[in-house]
């Protein structure tokens, strides 16, 4: 394996990216800088394993593993036979390649496309499909195609693999989804932005599958969040599976925190779904989901902590006339049951935030999720 380091480029939701540089940080990897839809750091191919291990708030890793010069196709052409595929990929790997080109001599990504895929199959790999068909039955048969991402701008032509596979917020361990579900990458940078750290209990009300209450109790147990997948750099010339084995057993966690993590809705479905993710996750014994209307959540027994809730919002679910009574509901809920705790709201409308009747403030700008624009607004403890 090669101890060579390159450009690491962690993917963030826009406007949440300090958040994901402070993990990172945190976490021990080289200078990590926030910048437009992540975060760039530097490292080797362990720290890009890590990266997908340990780090929640990332929603890929990229790895830039080399770049060249190329004014005409015949020059891409030629650089792209040259370059050291063997060192990244074993023969016969089926690569699926994206290009992009801009404010480049070489303008059309297809014509460039067909280029580097006619490279790839001359070192050996086998280039997926572009058809829907071709992806079903590879995925039928088990089979996910590396990704090569191809940026051609100012005429450098800049290679990237994607080390993830899957997107990293797949945890492996949720089978049911509720309603319009908070992927939990963002769950855990929204967690980091009400301050939560793992030492104090947290409440979802209206918990849908969980995803609020289970990064958070995972995130107590110091457990890594990619134990249970994965990863597409399993499949590279590079991979150490002893290496690899090694950090794994390092990221398993070894803190049974005493506090308990807990969830309410009022849809039955819900909430056995929410169990049974707990279950799967090896978090039964921490987090517990129950059937309750919103006027009749309580905490749990403990300290008080971090209320956090996705409520439904006018452009995600249903009639937005009627969900102010609904938050003024939650508000009232809160106020009356769980004093000392602080809040943090995510919504998209700003007016549903303040009908709760909590003296919120939005933390940061709103962020893309599922087509609309979200913001997290937090509250401080409850007098």
């Amino acid at each position: 394996m090669s101890d060579d380091t390159f450009e690491i480029f962690l993917q963030a939701p826009p406007g949440l990216e300090p958040l994901l540089a402070e993990e990172a940080r945190e976490k021990g990897f080289a200078m990590p800088e926030a910048v437009p839809g992540g975060v760039v750091t530097r490292g080797g191919w362990e720290d890009v394993w890590r990266a997908n291990l340990e780090l929640r708030g990332a929603g890929r890793v990229l790895v830039r593993i080399g770049s060249f010069m190329a004014f005409h196709l015949a020059q891409l052409d030629k650089r792209a036979r040259k370059f050291p595929w063997a060192g990244l990929l074993r023969p016969g790997e089926r690569v699926r390649v994206d290009v992009s080109c801009r404010r480049s001599k070489i303008y059309h990504a297809g014509a460039a496309k067909q280029r580097i895929e006619t490279a790839l199959e001359a070192f050996g790999a086998r280039i997926a499909g572009d058809t829907v068909q071709d992806d079903e039955s590879d995925a039928e048969a088990g089979i996910e195609a590396l990704t090569l991402k191809v940026r051609i701008e100012d005429n450098e032509v800049i290679f990237s693999l994607d080390s993830s596979g899957a997107p990293l917020h797949r945890r492996g361990t949720k089978q049911f989804v509720g309603k319009a579900p908070m992927r939990e990458t963002l769950a855990a940078l929204f967690l980091r932005a009400c301050g939560y750290d793992g030492r104090e209990p947290v409440y979802d009300p209206m918990c849908g599958s969980g995803t609020f209450v289970l990064e958070a109790a995972s995130i107590a147990t110091g457990r890594a969040s990619g134990l249970s997948r994965g990863f597409a750099f399993e499949r590279l010339a590079s991979f150490d599976a002893t290496r690899w084995q090694a950090l794994r057993d390092a990221a398993g966690g070894s803190t049974t925190p005493e506090l308990r993590f807990a969830g309410s809705d009022r849809d039955a479905g819900a909430v056995a779904g929410a169990n049974a993710n707990a279950a799967r996750a090896g978090l039964g014994d921490l987090a517990t989901f129950h059937h309750a209307a919103v006027s009749d959540a309580t905490p749990p027994e403990g300290p008080p902590g971090l209320v956090i809730v996705n409520p439904p919002y006018g452009g995600r679910i249903g009639n937005k006339k009627l969900l102010y009574g609904l938050h003024g509901a939650l508000g009232e809920t809160l106020r009356r049951n769980f004093k000392g705790w602080r809040v943090g709201i995510v919504t998209s409308e700003a007016g549903l935030a303040r009908a709760t009747g909590l003296s919120v403030t939005p933390w940061g700008p709103p962020v893309p999720h599922g087509g609309l624009k979200i913001t997290l607004f937090t509250a401080p403890p409850i007098t």
